[in-house]
């Protein structure tokens, strides 16, 4: 099953890497009462698998597919007890310290507009809203309500990715020229993820797209990190549906291009992969650095005009508690973690990652190039 591969894939690892975290999060006097909004995001499974770390509590589960939370239950030990029918009534209940959102994109701004209000924090599972039009209205919430409203990438916790920013910024490879970013894999339907997921991923009218916002987003986030926010002059993009049969409503394959002053983007998003991919390239004028996966990075440097010397790296997980999405917004919601106004999960970047995807939808529509406003 899919759950089981993603739990053994991303949530195993991250839980093992974390147990020196006890010490720590017993220092905390109490663990931050987190609530959970909805279940049918299968990335849910990440905070599910991961709670005896003691650095958080689920405090409730706002769902209302009770046999979608029973099946849960029973894989996970929690109690029917702390499910409720929705937000409103988990909140009234037990009062969390901070949300997290797993159900469709498009519900992120609901969760954002019953949260800010009570001053209670929000992480939005990727990317963060359906359109640029919700995502300035869940920023103007989170401002006015002074709450933090993080968005999270599975990338964001990749060792390979910030290795490879610290290498660039100390000049190995030269100056920036060029970024791809592949991420995807063989499709929803086909990889075999739970019926509750499948629903709403294929429908535009809860996902804002297919491939496209799936899986373009993450590139936009860390092509906006790696420029430390500077936004793309222009957004070309290109979608195309290559299983029509089980992508129906949506797209399955974009390639979206960033144009900036003095360098470019190539976003590669697909539910046609024959493997699931997350890497990541970034070229300089003087070499090349390969983010092959969560902890393999490769730099390879030119030598005449078609040799280079290359050094493999095998990176360890990073410290805690910038491993672990829920570890990190733990730390946010205490004031023990500071968030730069560029960092992956901030609402800053994830405002341009909205700008640059909804200029792709329009430039896959049109077929023309759109040109970003100036600031």
């Amino acid at each position: 099953m899919y759950s089981f591969r993603l739990y053994a894939q991303v949530v195993l690892p991250l839980v093992l890497n974390l147990v020196f975290m006890v010490t720590t999060a017993t220092a905390q006097q109490q663990p931050v009462r987190i609530g959970i909004s909805g279940l049918s995001h299968t990335h849910v499974h990440w905070i599910l698998g991961r709670e005896e770390v003691g650095d958080i509590e689920i405090a409730g589960i706002a769902e209302p597919d009770r046999e979608l939370a029973r099946r849960y239950a029973a894989q996970y030990g929690f109690s029917m007890d702390k499910v409720y029918p929705d937000l409103e009534s988990l909140i009234a209940a037990v009062s969390p310290e901070g949300v997290v959102a797993f159900g469709p994109i498009s519900e992120h701004l609901k969760v954002v507009e019953s949260c800010a209000p009570k001053g209670i924090h929000v992480m939005v599972e990727k990317p963060l809203a359906i359109s640029m039009d919700h995502a300035m209205k869940m920023k103007a919430l989170a401002e006015e309500h002074q709450v933090h409203l993080l968005t999270n990438y599975e990338t964001t916790w990749y060792p390979t990715h910030h290795n490879l920013k610290d290498r660039m910024e100390k000049g190995e490879i030269g100056a920036l020229r060029k970024v791809i970013v592949r991420d995807g894999h063989r499709g929803p339907k086909k990889i075999g993820v739970d019926p509750e997921f499948l629903s709403w991923l294929t429908d535009p009218e809860y996902n804002g797209a297919g491939a496209l916002m799936d899986f373009g987003c993450y590139g936009a986030n860390l092509m906006t990190w790696i420029m430390e926010g500077e936004r793309p002059v222009s957004v070309t993009a290109v979608t195309q549906q290559l299983q029509k049969e089980n992508n129906p409503k949506v797209d399955d394959e974009a390639v979206i291009i960033l144009a900036y002053p003095e360098t470019n983007a190539l976003i590669q998003a697909s539910w046609n992969w024959p493997v699931g991919r997350k890497d990541m390239e970034v070229y300089g004028l003087d070499g090349v650095l390969y983010a092959d996966n969560r902890n393999t990075l490769r730099k390879r440097l030119a030598e005449g005009y078609d040799g280079y010397s290359e050094e493999t790296f095998i990176l360890e997980e990073r410290q805690y508690p910038f491993n672990d999405p829920f570890a990190f917004f733990a730390g946010v919601i205490r004031g023990a973690v500071s968030l730069n106004a560029m960092d992956l999960s901030s609402l800053e970047n994830n405002l341009v990652v909205m700008e640059i995807l909804d200029a792709a939808l329009k430039s896959a529509k049109s077929g023309e190039t759109v040109r970003l406003p100036e600031d």
